[in-house]
């Protein structure tokens, strides 16, 4: 038992005690306080106003005086715990204890009362409570639950969330034997084995293990297993580990990455170009199509490339503005008919969509393009086009030569009608013979007619003419040889400019009959005035070989008869061997090896003709 006298050397032994110290008198008074409780209350009003304990420390249970009380009998307890705030506002925790207060006279006059600071213990125990609480939600949120494993007394250890993923009650008690049961049969169980006997042997630890278990209500489920082993003083004494159930994610991941090779498979079978791109306008996804097109094998080649990366230049200007167009006004591009160039000069004509990729915001974080190859839809497009305008020109051809046919045969009809009505008729035999004279030149007209009307029908009724390669300087000394008399007797110069070696494709038969024609009309129209000069040059240009035959001769009214030129038996000069069938005939020819005619011509200064020899087809 504690004895202190109320001397001035006890008062001063008691301000020096270590603790903080009161002594209190049977009334609850404090009449003695060592510094060290001075330091830390000497700021609370109430302590400086009243010496009573509890006006001091008005939130000190009433049951305290109950154990004072007891104390002032000589029968010391336990105060307890209890919170005040310092002289600094700070918050501390004390552990109270008592003990009697005894005179010289060994009678009780208090009680001394000490206090042990515990803030530190209470605030790490709040901690831990804490830590423990997060860990319990934690753990319930996330379904991360945790274990432990003591080696020296095989004792195991699982949380609540451990044991709702195993499908067990909550006081169950698990051992490491029957724990590997759970997991199931085959990889799980030999993974999860083997890392058990890796922790505890080699002290290895495993983490984010995928593995499946068997619950005991018989689910499967997988798992996410991670451990580690606890050491002390370098040796192994446990392990500690997590468990989450992740079957929910795995059955998602299973299914987006089913639905992922479904969407794959269909956009790789599509008979259409599909890619993606990000707002720089760079492939993130691309089919089988749009690689196919762009000469690739793996995805991989182009994904992350640009338009500039992968088209011509001006191929890849139009379609980045065309992407930041979709992206910036959200409006879809739907049906576009476009053309693109590859690197490698592949070009391609495209019926072109882009979709616009919104975030959750409404706002594009790239497109979706859709291209479907309309190439060889254009091609039979053109070759339908080419068919029909053939078709229009052959029933024009049709219609005018039914014409020209029912307008001469009818003409030689009634000639031959006339003139037999007037040989019936006739008396005097002179007069008859001049008649039959007659009737043979009109027989000889109509043999001619229909020998004319049967070079067109063959001209264009025969789809067997074979074209060949031919010397076109060879072939223009050729007939420059057979028309010898006509350009001698006219006094007419021909300029032959062809190269000796210059080849071009045609029908050798049109290609004499063509340049016959063409030659003889520029002799025969030759201007009186002047002496008469031909000049024939070629060149290659656009897939044709260009044949020009100009002359300086009387030229023609185009305005007046250019729709008419190259009609049948049109005639433009009053020329006694002029029958308005060569130009017909020649055109024809031309036509029917896919080429063209184009004529200038001014009057009284001559005429230019050039001569197109398709040479593609």
């Amino acid at each position: 038992m504690v004895k202190v006298p109320l001397t001035t050397d006890a008062s001063y032994l008691i301000r020096q005690l270590p603790a903080p110290t009161a002594f209190i008198d049977t009334n609850y008074n404090i009449i003695q306080t060592s510094d060290k409780w001075t330091s830390i209350f000497n700021e609370n009003e109430d302590y400086a106003s009243s010496k009573s304990l509890f006006a001091v420390f008005p939130n000190l249970s009433n049951k305290w005086k109950l154990v004072l009380n007891n104390c002032f009998k000589g029968n010391p307890q336990p105060m307890g715990i209890h919170q005040t705030i310092d002289s600094n506002g700070k918050e501390i925790w004390f552990e109270w204890v008592n003990t009697p207060w005894y005179d010289t006279h060994e009678n009780i006059i208090g009680a001394i009362i000490q206090l042990s600071n515990i803030t530190e213990a209470v605030n790490n125990e709040l901690e831990l409570n804490k830590k423990n609480l997060f860990l319990q939600q934690q753990a319930e949120i996330t379904k991360i639950g945790r274990w432990e494993f003591n080696i020296a007394d095989n004792q195991l250890y699982w949380c609540s969330t451990t044991k709702a993923i195993h499908g067990v009650s909550k006081d169950f008690e698990p051992n490491i034997e029957s724990a590997l049961f759970y997991y199931k049969e085959g990889h799980s169980r030999n993974t999860i084995s083997m890392a058990l006997y890796e922790a505890q042997n080699n002290g290895k630890s495993w983490s984010n293990v995928k593995l499946q278990i068997v619950t005991a209500n018989g689910k499967t489920k997988w798992v996410m297993a991670g451990g580690k082993p606890i050491f002390n003083k370098g040796a192994i004494v446990g392990l500690i580990g997590t468990f989450q159930d992740i079957h929910e994610q795995v059955i998602a991941d299973i299914k987006t990455i089913d639905n992922e090779k479904l969407l794959r498979t269909l956009i790789d079978n599509l008979p259409v170009n599909v890619y993606v791109k990000d707002t720089e306008s760079k492939k993130v996804l691309a089919n089988k199509a749009e690689c196919e097109y762009l000469g690739v094998n793996d995805p991989k080649d182009i994904l992350g490339k640009t338009d500039f990366e992968l088209y011509a230049y001006e191929a890849a200007v139009k379609s980045r503005k065309e992407d930041v167009m979709v992206m910036k006004t959200l409006r879809p591009v739907i049906g576009k008919e476009t053309v693109k160039k590859t690197l490698d000069g592949k070009e391609t004509s495209f019926l072109s969509s882009k979709i616009p990729l919104l975030n959750s915001k409404g706002i594009a974080y790239g497109i979706v393009g859709i291209s479907l190859d309309i190439t060889t839809l254009k091609e039979k497009e053109k070759e339908l086009r080419n068919i029909i305008n053939i078709a229009s020109v052959q029933n024009k051809k049709l219609l005018n030569f039914a014409h020209i046919v029912s307008h001469n045969l009818r003409s030689h009809s009634a000639n031959f009608s006339m003139l037999l009505g007037f040989l019936e008729s006739e008396k005097d035999e002179d007069e008859k013979k001049n008649i039959v004279d007659m009737l043979s030149k009109a027989s000889n007209n109509l043999l001619e007619t229909l020998d004319n009307l049967n070079q067109v029908v063959s001209i264009n009724t025969n789809t067997n003419i074979a074209v060949k390669k031919i010397n076109l300087y060879d072939k223009v000394t050729e007939a420059c040889q057979n028309l010898s008399a006509l350009i001698s007797n006219s006094s007419c110069e021909i300029e032959n400019n062809i190269p000796v070696n210059f080849i071009l494709k045609s029908v050798p038969a049109y290609l004499d009959s063509i340049l016959t024609n063409f030659i003889s009309n520029a002799v025969k129209y030759r201007h009186p005035d002047r002496k008469s000069h031909v000049i024939l040059d070629v060149e290659k240009k656009g897939g044709y070989s260009i044949l020009t035959i100009k002359d300086n001769g009387l030229g023609i009214d185009l305005e007046k008869y250019g729709d008419k030129l190259f009609g049948m038996y049109k005639t433009f000069h009053n020329h006694k061997d002029a029958r308005g069938i060569g130009l017909y005939l020649t055109k024809n020819q031309i036509d029917a090896m896919s080429g063209k005619v184009e004529v200038s011509s001014v009057v009284e200064q001559g005429t230019e003709f050039k001569i197109f020899f398709n040479e593609k087809n």
